[in-house]
């Protein structure tokens, strides 16, 4: 991709991959900066945008045809000032001018053309843009001429239309923050569920039509409402989507993980990117599929998706890559994709007929020049009953022959890798990996996860405090709403894992650091940019969920669950304060992680407090009775020390019961006599459970306060059981790189 026989320009200085990558082209490019805009200013010349990101596929084919060519090159660099912007550094500019270009074309994806006036107000917007026009685009060679043309002899028209676009953006904005919502309560979750259901895609599972995302939230959401509800019909819709998902071309069956997006509706044939983002939130609803089903193969498809994360996308320092290209040798896919030829070679007689009958292979190919690209025609235990074998005598056959096309393709050369570490991403990949220790008691997860912690927060923080957004030989970029609550979810998941204080005490300083600088203290809801960060034109709060969840629904959650681990209810009043900024849009499409958060809000909440030791048997046991359960609406704290009393004081009085292991449990308002025993914690826990059905309906969730338990003494053992209340305080769709050409 880079021009090596150029010489170089300003994005040579640069750190992100992307800018990287267009360093050698012969277009003058800037990265963001105030030079260009003031040299804009000074030659008169309207602003060429470009955003895209290292792993875009259709950024790629832009840059070849356009940037890397000198005729078009010449007619840019005579005619704007020329900026470069990796959306995933600054993804405060991309969003900006991203609703900019669905205001004015009605749809968006990258590449993200906008052209601007100096003062950075947009008048013309597009995505990809070819060099020559056709299907009745204009090309690059003709729209720039025209560009210019208009620039000399319509400034003003075009400066019109740049204002008006303007304030319709702060119009929209504006319009946002006066609609306060009423008090939610549970009706907003069924019409959320009714709207998932309506573009639900029964015959291939996933929601709408091609391009098909993954959209793993919808699945955390589908299978929280199903544990609230008992709607079958909940648990169904997510099961058919990961099911088909795990069988489709969209996954990588020799070297595990999910590509970015399917190009049809069957999750037949990839775009063949990977994100790390993906990986985080599919391994999560693998894992909580598997605690709320305890089937086998969703277990086991969070494990492979983990292992190829560790083994392919982890720095040595301990931090997560961003993603894997799509392309390879100048050709997408080319890395994943198979001939019949190939597969004979590799395989024997009866490994290449097996593969014949298991996956949707043919002779010419299904997919591009004769390739074909891996998926499953059925499960595997489909596939067994009909073989005539078992279950593990199929898998151990598959898994000799999938090492076999490992290696052979470990010989290829590889997509290129963006080593870039984001915070925001990386908080996400905590997350998943400490809910995957858990779940599947696996501690080299939990381990993985506290150095990618580690690393963050000695590598990527700012004097002052907060976080920076971007690692790369080096940290920098001032972080946004994203960074600090997907870090945030990651350091409580981190925490209710391996118990160290430390990361709850981090959880809550970068809490408080979110609220002080990212609040809306007019309108309430969180800024996705912090109150000292550029000015851009927009000051924009997001609450649809894209690729990845809403900050603001993340937010909302963490600061609900920090309320219930310290006791303190001033996190749940401003969290309750989010979500009534929020309450009108919650129930429209694209909201379903502040579903989750609201369902966490409404309760009831199981609050568990173990007074014990991490390495002491007992206190495993009681452990691993919560963890092998679906309880997606708990709280978990280990009380093992005075820095955790000191963080939740209502754990001040706890003490073991006759020197054992004690669980003290609260379920909703109800707060239970303390017990040793795991069976009875379990007991309290699941009586509740078949009450929810009935009565988690009734209003938000108040924080337990455990102090109003008495602690028990050993001559109290026998009591019969009591409780006490407890008092306490009251889309975008993604496009990516697809495209209407």
């Amino acid at each position: 991709m880079n021009m090596p026989d150029h010489k170089p320009n300003r994005l040579i200085s640069e750190k992100s991959p992307y800018l990287l990558q267009h360093a050698h082209n012969p277009v003058d490019w800037y990265p963001w900066c105030e030079e260009a805009f003031s040299q804009a200013r000074q030659l008169d010349r309207p602003v060429f945008l470009s955003v895209g990101y290292s792993t875009c596929h259709w950024c790629h084919v832009m840059a070849h045809e356009s940037f890397e060519d000198q005729a078009v090159a010449d007619l840019m660099n005579d005619a704007f000032v020329s900026i470069k912007v990796d959306r995933e550094e600054r993804p405060e500019i991309d969003q900006v001018y991203m609703a900019a270009a669905q205001m004015m074309t009605g749809r968006g994806g990258w590449p993200l053309t906008v052209i601007m006036t100096p003062d950075k107000k947009p008048f013309f917007a597009a995505t990809y843009i070819p060099k020559t026009g056709r299907f009745g685009q204009m090309g690059m060679l003709e729209l720039i001429p025209k560009i210019k043309d208009l620039w000399r002899n319509h400034q003003r028209e075009l400066q019109s239309s740049a204002d008006k676009i303007t304030g319709y953006l702060l119009d929209a904005q504006a319009a946002e923050a006066d609609a306060q919502g009423k008090e939610p309560d549970a009706s907003i979750l069924a019409r959320g569920y009714e709207g998932l259901s309506s573009v639900f895609d029964p015959e291939n599972g996933g929601f709408g039509s091609a391009p098909k995302f993954p959209t793993p939230h919808n699945i955390l959401f589908l299978l929280h409402y199903w544990q609230r509800s008992e709607d079958r019909g909940a648990l169904e819709m997510a099961e058919a989507t990961l099911g088909a998902m795990r069988l489709g071309g969209l996954y990588d069956h020799v070297g595990y993980g999910f590509h970015r997006y399917s190009t049809d509706a069957s999750w037949s044939t990839p775009h063949f990117e990977k994100m790390l983002y993906d990986q985080a939130l599919l391994a999560m609803a693998y894992t909580e599929a598997h605690q709320a089903t305890r089937k086998p193969e969703y277990s086991q498809t969070a494990r492979e998706i983990l292992e190829y994360v560790l083994r392919d996308m982890t720095s040595p320092e301990g931090g997560f890559f961003s993603a894997e290209d799509a392309d390879s040798e100048g050709e997408e896919g080319r890395f994943y994709l198979w001939t019949s030829r190939e597969l004979k070679e590799l395989l024997d007689k009866e490994e290449f007929q097996l593969m014949i009958r298991l996956f949707d292979l043919h002779e010419e190919g299904n997919f591009e020049k004769g390739r074909n690209v891996l998926r499953l025609r059925s499960s595997i235990e489909d596939a067994a009953y009909v073989l005539k074998v078992t279950e593990k005598e199929l898998r151990d056959r598959l898994e000799v022959i999938r090492l076999k096309l490992f290696h052979a393709r470990q010989k290829r050369a590889r997509p290129l890798r963006d080593d870039k570490i984001l915070a925001d991403w990386n908080g996400l990949m905590i997350a998943a990996l400490s809910k995957a220790a858990q779940a599947l008691d696996e501690p080299q997860y939990a381990a993985a996860a506290r150095k990618a912690a580690d690393f963050i927060l000695t590598q990527m923080r700012p004097p002052g405090g907060g976080l920076f957004h971007i690692y790369k030989n080096g940290a920098g970029v001032q972080a946004n709403l994203d960074d600090y609550a997907f870090m945030t979810w990651g350091l409580i998941e981190l925490y209710e894992t391996v118990f160290d204080p430390v990361y709850l005490r981090e959880a809550l300083k970068l809490s408080d650091f979110m609220l002080q600088h990212f609040w809306d203290g007019t309108s309430g809801g969180l800024f996705f940019s912090p109150d000292d960060g550029e000015a851009l034109l927009v000051h924009r709060k997001e609450i649809y969920d894209g690729a990845v969840p809403s900050g603001n629904s993340v937010a909302m959650l963490n600061l609900l669950r920090l309320s219930h681990l310290t006791g303190d209810p001033l996190w749940s009043q401003r969290a309750m304060a989010l979500l009534r900024s929020f309450a009108n849009a919650a129930d429209g499409p694209g909201h379903a992680m502040l579903l989750s958060a609201l369902d966490y809000a409404l309760g009831p909440v199981h609050d568990v407090a173990i007074v014990g030791d991490l390495h002491d048997g007992a206190t495993d046991v009681l452990l691993r009775a919560l963890r092998e359960r679906f309880l997606p609406s708990k709280a978990v704290l280990l009380v093992n020390g005075d820095e955790v009393r000191s963080i939740a004081l209502f754990t001040m009085e706890m003490a073991q019961v006759e020197g054992r292991a004690t669980a003290y449990v609260c379920s909703g308002s109800n707060c239970h006599l303390p017990t040793t025993d795991p069976e009875r914690m379990i007991e309290l826990l699941e009586d509740r459970l078949q009450e929810d059905v009935q009565t988690r309906n009734d209003g938000p969730q108040k924080s337990c306060d455990y102090s109003a338990v008495e602690r028990s003494k050993p001559q109290e053992k026998q009591k019969q059981q009591g409780g006490r209340n407890c008092d306490g305080d009251d889309n975008f769709h993604e496009s990516d790189c697809s495209r209407d050409i």
